[in-house]
């Protein structure tokens, strides 16, 4: 385990860009990047050059804030720097990446480092490749940021509590030669609910006390009936003390959120006539957003990968999923200032929205356009050399078949499987290094829900849909959202010795036992959980 060390402030300070709390922005006017860095929280504590390779050391400090999400509601927060995002980690393609985490909250807590490769020791996953950070601590992470795009940091330990109070932020990794645009803003989505975060006497379900569940309710609509029993009087018998045997009412989730606030509390993205205009999306949330973006724009990366020749989409929508990141670009053409906006079912979709304004302009708005249609991930840009293909002979071939059953063991509830197990009891993904593995990934699911499953430290490529096989534009990710009856193949080289979790990051699901190990077979192991502290890597 690495040595946990005493945080230092002596260090001569140099600032980083905007924090994600406000709309992180990049332009070629520096005067203006200063001025604007000059009234965030310094996160960015030393720069130096080490035999060629830039080191960037970053302070982050998880700790309880008040943060007002809406005009109507404040709460108590769990942030990194005090804000909901976290600061915003900027550096360039090569360079090193040394951050300080210090836990100031009353539970552990750690940092993974969403979609980045890095070596298995800084993946932050507690009780598989460190103890979590326990109060009053400090854990200082180090990696060498090698692969550019939108990426983004949150606590591993018990997830679905931890983000669910704000403890994420994002990562940028910019090429080296530096982007080619004018503007360029990270937008990330989340949803609250208004019942929890106050005093800790009113939880998920608006009131009924369930024990030590975190806040988690029963989700149980359009599950049917199982071994004879309704849903109605099971319902009766549940009991929610476990996380593993529950499932959640995302219904509860009443408050949707751009950069952590509604509508009426975030200042508008602001730019002028004929800027080359870069929007990161980064998904933090646990549900999947219908972002519209009512312009011409191109969908320039998925999970931080590059599309190649990517087509112009009309005023689509855009669905990001738990953990997805996407990048698009458009060219501000002076017509109007304009709204980007969710379109969910629920009201509270409405206040997950954002003005893009003219700073030149003359006050006029657009007319919102109507939606087009929906993107297609895979038909996203034109047909290039990929790494893999269906006809390959791949050396290790696995099938997750991702479904939910009735556990009734000792409470009766619901768990989220993997092959009809749960975690830590699913096989584990075994891999050589070196090996080319395909996996195939199918949602049973018995309701309507969604999976959006997470590889740690390897991108793949999707290689098929439902049988089909994608002809356009090759799609590397990390995270790929699987919608109920849908099948995918996918694949990956494997490059990146270590104990990996793969699992779905809706973290309510993770908690309930949709969460699999990929080992690698003599792989040297680094780390042994004492049990000394209350690792909960889900």
């Amino acid at each position: 385990m690495k040595k946990i060390t005493v945080l230092i402030f002596t260090i001569s300070v140099i600032s980083i860009l905007a924090a994600c709390s406000q709309q992180s922005s990049e332009t070629v006017d520096t005067e203006k990047q200063d001025e604007e860095s000059a009234s965030q929280e310094v996160v960015q504590v030393r720069t130096e050059d080490t035999k060629g390779q830039k080191v960037n050391e970053f302070n982050l400090n998880a700790k309880e804030t008040k943060w007002t999400l809406s005009p109507e509601k404040t709460i108590t927060a769990w942030t990194y720097n005090g804000t909901v995002p976290g600061e915003t980690i900027r550096v360039k393609q090569g360079e090193v990446v040394k951050v300080n985490l210090k836990n100031d909250l009353e539970e552990p807590v750690s940092i993974h480092w969403h979609g980045v490769p890095l070596p298995n020791t800084e993946d932050g996953i507690p009780g598989v490749t460190q103890d979590a950070v326990v109060p009053g601590e400090t854990y200082t992470y180090e990696f060498v940021a090698n692969d550019p795009g939108t990426y983004w940091y949150h606590s591993h330990q018990n997830g679905v509590e931890q983000l669910d109070k704000g403890l994420y932020g994002t990562l940028i990794v910019e090429p080296k030669d530096g982007i080619d645009v004018d503007r360029d803003y990270t937008l990330v989505l989340d949803e609250w609910e208004s019942g929890t975060h106050d005093d800790g006497s009113e939880n998920h379900d608006g009131g009924m006390n369930m024990g030590d569940n975190k806040g988690s309710s029963i989700h149980m609509e359009g599950m049917g009936m199982k071994n004879g029993m309704s849903m109605e009087g099971m319902e009766d018998h549940m009991q929610s003390d476990d996380n593993s045997m529950m499932m959640h009412d995302m219904s509860s989730y009443d408050i949707y959120t751009m950069n952590g606030k509604t509508y009426e509390e975030n200042e508008s993205l602001k730019v002028k006539k004929g800027d080359k205009v870069k929007l990161r999306f980064v998904n933090a949330g646990y549900m999947a957003h219908p972002i519209h973006i009512p312009v011409d724009y191109k969908v320039t990366h998925v999970d931080g990968q590059k599309v190649n020749n990517p087509q112009v989409e009309k005023s689509s929508i855009l669905e990001i999923a738990p953990g997805e990141r996407y990048d698009i670009e458009f060219v501000a053409d002076g017509k109007g200032d304009f709204t980007i906006d969710c379109h969910g079912e629920m009201e509270a979709a409405e206040d997950m929205r954002m003005d893009v304004v003219y700073e030149d302009g003359n006050g006029q708005k657009l007319e919102h356009a109507t939606a087009s249609s929906e993107i297609d991930l895979t038909k996203l840009g034109e047909r290039a050399e990929a790494p893999f293909t269906l006809n390959d002979q791949f050396d290790m071939e696995y099938t997750m078949e991702l479904g939910a059953k009735m556990d009734m063991d000792e409470e009766m509830g619901m768990s989220w499987t993997i092959n009809d197990e749960t975690y830590p009891d699913v096989p584990p993904l075994k891999v050589n290094e070196g090996d080319k593995v395909k996996v195939t990934l199918t949602n049973n699911s018995m309701d309507d829900s969604t999976h959006p499953m997470h590889l740690h430290g390897h991108f793949f490529q999707v290689l098929s849909k439902n049988g089909q096989p994608l002809e356009d534009s090759p799609i590397i990710k990390d995270t790929l959202n699987v919608k109920p009856g849908e099948t995918y193949e996918v694949a990956f080289l494997a490059d990146n010795p270590g104990n990996w979790l793969f699992h779905c990051h809706d973290l309510h699901h993770a908690s309930s036992g949709m969460v699999a190990m990929m080992k690698y077979n003599n792989f040297e192991e680094f780390y042994t959980d004492t049990g000394k502290v209350d690792n909960q890597p889900e």
